[in-house]
């Protein structure tokens, strides 16, 4: 059996989750237990594929592996409400807020392959905005679980509609999927694109201003 490297200690039991605002603080800190079961699967998975997982190049391979899954998946220990709730500022704005061109890394729940691209987030406040930050803060909630693209960009605008109450939500999810290009069809130059809209993006003008201003370039 796959034993972790100073991890994890007979007889602890496993830890709670960090406080969700602090968690983006804290990436470098794993469960031990969890670290050692999961490293314990990934041996048996790099021996049923033909390696040798005692080999020098792979020793470590178990446990690297184990700790990338718990970084790539700590979404589910965040609650993107309470993210959102933590910079919540009254303000008499009714403008158009964007912020666009986030980072988004995901993991497809099909093939538990990479999908990679940008998200753009905008909401016009109805009394209410959002520390900057916490938009895609919001999206790495979202994004740190196993997805599929269409359900991601629909969590992104509910949630921000349930906290901020705003007139309206836009979110457009531009991604590129491995699970597409490394296999199965393998087309390299793919791209796939989601939208949500609620409120005030729902009128036809609103959403063609949101989309001008996310293809302007800088």
């Amino acid at each position: 059996m796959y034993m972790s490297n100073g991890d994890s200690h007979p007889g602890t039991t496993k830890t709670l989750a960090p406080d969700p605002l602090r968690k983006y603080e804290r990436k470098d800190v794993y469960d031990g237990e969890t670290t050692a079961d999961l490293a314990g699967h990934v041996h048996e998975i790099l021996q049923l594929v033909g390696e040798d997982p005692d080999r020098e190049g792979l020793l470590n391979t178990p446990e690297r592996v184990a700790k990338a899954y718990q970084f790539l998946t700590q979404g589910y220990e965040m609650d993107p409400e309470a993210i959102l709730r933590g910079a919540l500022f009254e303000e008499e704005y009714d403008q158009m807020i964007l912020v666009k061109d986030i980072e988004v890394y995901s993991l497809c729940e099909h093939h538990m392959l990479p999908f990679f691209g940008k998200a753009h987030v905008a909401y016009i406040p109805n009394g209410k905005i959002v520390g900057l930050s916490k938009i895609p803060r919001t999206v790495d909630v979202f994004a740190r679980r196993l997805q599929v693209q269409e359900r991601l960009t629909i969590q992104v605008r509910n949630a921000i509609d349930k906290v901020l109450e705003p007139q309206g939500v836009a979110v457009v999810v531009e991604a590129q999927h491995l699970c597409m290009m490394m296999r199965g069809a393998e087309k390299q130059n793919s791209l796939t694109s989601t939208s949500a809209m609620s409120g005030e993006f729902m009128n036809h003008s609103t959403r063609a201003e949101f989309m001008r201003l996310v293809s302007a370039t800088s």
